[in-house]
């Protein structure tokens, strides 16, 4: 079973955000996300787990070169282990959800965690069942503190 180690990295700086509290949450996501995983995926398997918070223009590169999609997305997950967020996009989803900008970042955390635990989002079925899951990890992270 994964050993629950999760890093998380700045790579981009335009937006600002609370780095410090973002690390913790992933850590508590990482717990959780880890109690749903389908046994045998990568989140089962890797030593670690990479999060890079990068900017539209980078994953705009990323989603163009890895998956024939051009524009910027808000989440990227590789099945080694790493996982490539937007600030730009989180920026624009928190303001048009009305959440902070941290609380739209940790949830793109979970959805990457997620993907690499065995949930995919491609169906319309899965990617109801994957929404349901992924917000209620963000409530249950939410409330840990």
């Amino acid at each position: 079973m994964f050993p629950g180690e999760i890093s998380l990295h700045n790579r981009q700086r335009k937006i600002s955000f609370d780095l410090a509290w973002l690390k913790r949450f992933a850590g508590n996501a990482l717990t959780e996300c880890i109690r749903h995983a389908v046994p045998g995926t990568p989140l089962t398997r890797l030593a670690s787990v990479e999060v890079s918070i990068v900017s539209d223009a980078a994953i705009a590169r990323v989603h163009l070169e890895f998956m024939q999609i051009p524009g910027a997305t808000d989440v990227i997950t590789f099945e080694h282990g790493e996982i490539l967020i937007s600030t730009g996009t989180a920026k624009k989803y928190a303001a048009q959800y009305s959440q902070n900008l941290e609380t739209e970042l940790g949830l793109y955390i979970i959805h990457g965690l997620l993907h690499l635990g065995g949930f995919d989002d491609i169906e319309a079925g899965d990617a109801k069942r994957m929404h349901r899951l992924q917000e209620r990890i963000l409530k249950r992270v939410l409330t840990r503190g």
